[in-house]
């Protein structure tokens, strides 16, 4: 995790959004999990478009049928948990899990379906470790894109509670399976 900076202590998710609103902190980004602050540079441009892309695959896929709300770059923790807080490129929330009146901070409640990008920004070993946070507090479905093998890896828990993934290739294609019904990408759109 080279491209990432881990800050000293221990911080809760009162402490990230009070740092994230500092002056000097602005066009940077940070997630927060056990505890652990990180810091991430910016978005590289792949990075950026591959987001955009899915975001906007979501948002069509739920505006067809209206289904919950679909989200970019929030920050998102579980209920019970104020050490973490993750913010998925993209994301999805079910009409019956979003938490009313929306809050002016985080949702404390993890997305239906998080997407994130592995990139020198976000990198693959960092998504990994965040994985059980997601699956394990209500999340169902966790797509990585992964631009330099041009595919995306699927990740959601077996019937055991263990954590299973997929990986689809560019000649693939990802379904919203339950939790975004309608939703389908060929994925030669994103790579090729």
């Amino acid at each position: 995790m080279l491209t990432a900076k881990i800050w000293p202590g221990r911080y809760d998710i009162d402490d990230v959004w009070e740092i994230v609103h500092r002056p000097e902190n602005d066009n940077r980004r940070f997630e927060l999990l056990d505890g652990k602050l990180v810091e991430f540079p910016l978005a590289g441009f792949q990075h950026g478009v591959l987001a955009g892309e899915m975001c906007f695959h979501i948002y069509e896929a739920n505006k067809r049928a209206s289904l919950g709300l679909a989200t970019a770059r929030c920050g998102y923790h579980p209920p019970d948990d104020r050490w973490t807080v993750l913010g998925p490129s993209a994301a999805f929330t079910r009409k019956e899990r979003v938490p009313y009146p929306l809050a002016k901070k985080y949702a404390a409640r993890m997305p239906d379906l998080a997407v994130e990008i592995a990139s020198f920004c976000n990198p693959y070993d960092w998504v990994r470790e965040k994985l059980p946070k997601y699956l394990l507090n209500g999340t169902q479905l966790v797509w990585i894109v992964i631009p330099d093998r041009k595919g995306v890896e699927v990740c959601r828990l077996d019937d055991k509670g263990d954590i299973q993934s997929e990986f689809i290739g560019s000649g693939g294609a990802l379904t919203g399976e339950p939790v975004l019904p309608g939703f389908s990408l060929e994925l030669s759109a994103l790579f090729d």
